[in-house]
């Protein structure tokens, strides 16, 4: 993508993706939250859409802006504050798509700290939706 206004590291999961995950997965994430998010890749947003390199094994997935339905952040069932920090700033950020159903995703994520750019990212694509 040529007009890309905003990049950084992410690592993400599928609801479906995270079910699947057993008790001893949920234990492994405290080490590591690559435990319970398989893809891993960049994240780019640019005025034609935004793009997660390396979703699949056929590659980038590319949403429009009409593929995001809603956009929030918060702690789930899914993915809670046990599993994400306690503070704020560990909430996923949580795109519901046209094409991939829902997806948590982690952007930038310090894995001792916890923090992440998930805040920043979410005004980002508000705004770039409302553009």
């Amino acid at each position: 993508m040529t007009d890309v206004v905003r990049s950084a590291s992410y690592i993400a999961a599928t609801v479906d993706e995270l079910r699947q995950h057993t008790a001893a997965d949920k234990a492994a994430c405290m080490v590591s939250q690559r435990a319970l998010f398989p893809r891993r890749g960049r994240i780019e947003l640019g005025e034609q859409g935004l793009v997660l390199s390396d979703w699949s094994d056929t590659g980038d997935l590319t949403l429009s802006r009409e593929a995001i339905v809603s956009l929030r952040r918060e702690f789930t069932s899914l993915y809670g504050r046990f599993m994400g920090g306690l503070l704020n700033a560990g909430k996923p950020l949580i795109l519901q798509t046209t094409t991939e159903g829902e997806i948590y995703i982690l952007i930038n994520r310090r894995e001792i700290s916890e923090f992440t750019n998930n805040r920043r990212w979410e005004a980002a694509i508000a705004a770039w939706q409302e553009a």
